[in-house]
């Protein structure tokens, strides 16, 4: 099956740098501008479903795809953004914020680590493949939380996990094939596909059983 991710569009937080977890803010200008665009890639991609992060920009992201592509569309509260604790609305470059991302079993105080949002996105996946196996499904949700749901099927370094980033409305496909294993396992192929840009590159590479 495919599982194609997508981050929402530009909020005036993003423009401004800020981290943005849990506080519900919506698309600036740009930010209708960019899901409009999105829209328009998708609806050629034959999405069956649209699951979504209950924040509002990704609901209102989704709503443009919805309304533009007809595709029918459910929130997940597993999709929401890392509660970033005490430094929600500060600057991205803070220090002790960047220091924090790269440590994965650390939680940001007052909030969750990346092994806390692991959990629940793991689990949404492991769930989508056995619900709606053979569909092809969109997860539109948020850059953090993209980062998180990209190590189900990609390893990544530390230094990898911690620099790698979605752009706003930016969509990343994930093809999964669930061939059952001896162990009832699934057997995963991960492939990545960038655009918006104009420009599509596709990487596929057999990974672990696990």
């Amino acid at each position: 099956m495919k599982i194609y991710v997508a981050r929402h569009g530009q909020t005036r937080w993003n423009l401004e740098d800020r981290v943005s977890g849990r506080t519900d803010i919506p698309l600036t200008d740009q930010g209708w501008r960019q899901a409009e665009q999105l829209a328009e890639e998708v609806a050629g991609l034959d999405i069956d479903l649209m699951i979504v992060s209950p924040l509002l920009r990704a609901q209102q992201t989704a709503g443009v795809i919805a309304r533009r592509c007809g595709i029918p569309m459910s929130t997940d509260e597993r999709l929401i953004e890392f509660d970033f604790g005490v430094f929600e609305g500060r600057h991205r470059t803070d220090p002790e914020f960047r220091a924090i991302r790269r440590n994965l079993a650390y939680r940001y105080p007052e909030g969750e680590s990346s092994f806390d949002v692991a959990a629940r996105v793991f689990q949404l996946l492991d769930e989508i493949q056995v619900k709606y196996a053979g569909k092809t499904i969109l997860l539109v949700c948020h850059g953090a939380l993209a980062r998180v749901l990209r190590t189900y099927f990609v390893d990544m370094t530390n230094e990898e996990f911690g620099s790698y980033m979605t752009d706003n409305c930016k969509c990343i496909l994930y093809e999964t094939d669930c061939r059952h294993t001896d162990n009832n396992r699934y057997k995963l192929i991960a492939d990545q596909k960038e655009n918006l840009e104009g420009e599509s590159k596709i990487c596929s590479e057999e990974k672990r059983f696990f």
